[in-house]
């Protein structure tokens, strides 16, 4: 029996469905984290590096073609995955220790392996899964371990675990998350700690847009200036002075669709990596503890006020634009109204002279017969008295007058079917 082909992506994309699975976590555990914004560039180089781990601690590496790989290297597991602007690289360490973070993992890792990766550190994390302690932890306790920087969290996972974290770059270069595991299975904890650190990437991912955004504000506040004097002039612009204003108005549409054009890719990555926070903090299902602010309210009260920037230089972009096109069509329609006009001048001056060539030509026309005429008829005297001379009974008088009308006659038709033989031969 023949079996229908197979779609050609369909092992990729059932391949994608299990990608980036959450690592499954034994507790005591520590992880040590960096996101790196990288260019397309540059991923040859990362390959390169990833090899040569794996060449340095003997292991198998990864195919070239691989987007996320993960390898246990005795004194510690490296999981890496490269996204469209970012590769991350989690280092995790299974065992007991004394203090959370005075011995991270990412101090196991070959510092010169480390100083090679290629492109620039967004977020750098150490993250630690511990056995909640039999007491709730003193308030001060906790602070220690974050270097006295107040704290948020809460309960997370409907109550299996409790999260603390400050949401600060530590001496080291590092932010740190406290996971106190109430009754977290390994696959659990394995996404608690997947979505703490993707709720912080794509935090960093979408306030990457704000700086762009605060600098666009001033642009744009200068184009909204420059529009209204410009209206303000086409109230008591000239004719003549409309195409300059019209000119202005084009280069200032240019300005305005530049910072279109190099903002809209940013904030509309700024709304997906809002989105993805918004959805990985609602899969931790957080409840509050009292007197601590929790994970969600302190994001969103960070990222939202950020998100609102993006959103109004979008907004005042969308509105300078579409002024802009309006106040182009109306001086548009005043140039072309002028124009008119003006064609409108032309042709009644056009019109005018045509009338005075025609009168000029039928008087040409008029002289031209009355002279053709006279040579004519002169002829036909000189003719009338030769045969006179000749003997014959002819009188020149008569013969001239009866000529007279005949000639004028010929010559007026003559000079009618010349004038019409020009006329078809220009039409």
């Amino acid at each position: 029996m023949t079996k229908p082909s197979n779609h050609p992506q369909r092992f990729a994309l059932n391949y994608e469905l299990h990608a980036r699975p959450p690592e499954a976590l034994s507790i005591p555990e520590q992880a040590s984290y960096l996101a790196l914004a990288t260019d397309p560039a540059n991923r040859q180089a990362e390959y390169e590096s990833i090899v040569e781990l794996c060449t340095r601690y003997g292991v198998t590496a990864p195919a070239p073609e691989v987007n996320h790989f993960k390898v246990d290297l005795g004194t510690f597991r490296l999981k890496w995955e490269r996204r469209a602007e970012c590769s991350s690289y989690t280092f995790f360490r299974h065992g007991d220790f004394s203090d959370p973070f005075t011995q991270p993992v990412i101090a196991s890792i070959p510092q010169a392996w480390l100083d090679q990766l290629p492109g620039q550190v967004l977020v750098a994390a150490h993250v630690v899964l511990r056995k909640a302690p039999a007491e709730t932890p003193d308030s001060e306790d906790l602070a220690s371990l974050f270097e006295g920087n107040p704290l948020v969290g809460g309960r997370v996972g409907d109550g299996v675990a409790s999260v603390r974290a400050d949401f600060r770059i530590h001496a080291d270069g590092f932010s740190r998350f406290l996971i106190d595991d109430i009754s977290l299975t390994p696959r659990q904890a394995g996404r608690m700690v997947q979505r703490l650190l993707e709720v912080e990437t794509y935090l960093m991912r979408a306030l990457l847009t704000l700086p762009v955004a605060r600098a666009t504000l001033p642009v744009l506040a200068d184009a909204d200036r420059q529009l209204s004097a410009l209206l303000n002039e086409m109230v008591e612009v000239r004719s003549e002075d409309e195409p300059a204003l019209l000119d202005r108005l084009t280069r200032l549409a240019a300005v305005v669709e530049g910072t279109i054009s190099s903002t809209l890719g940013r904030i509309c990555a700024a709304r997906a990596y809002q989105d993805l926070v918004e959805r990985r903090l609602a899969e931790l299902r957080e409840v509050r503890v009292e007197g601590v602010q929790p994970i969600c309210e302190f994001v969103e009260r960070r990222l939202r006020p950020a998100m609102s920037t993006c959103e109004t230089v979008a907004r005042l972009q969308d509105s300078l634009s579409e002024r802009i096109s309006r106040a182009s069509e109306m001086l548009r329609t005043r140039v072309d109204i002028a124009l008119q006009r003006q064609n409108q001048s032309l042709l009644s001056t056009a019109a005018r002279r045509a009338k005075l060539q025609l009168r000029l030509q039928e008087t040409v026309e008029g002289l031209s017969v009355a002279a053709v005429s006279y040579y004519v008829v002169g002829l036909v005297g000189y003719a009338a008295k030769a045969i006179k001379a000749l003997g014959a009974p002819v009188n020149p008088e008569i013969v001239i007058g009866l000529a007279i009308p005949i000639v004028v006659v010929i010559a007026a038709l003559g000079v009618r079917h010349i004038r019409q033989l020009v006329q078809r031969a220009v039409t």
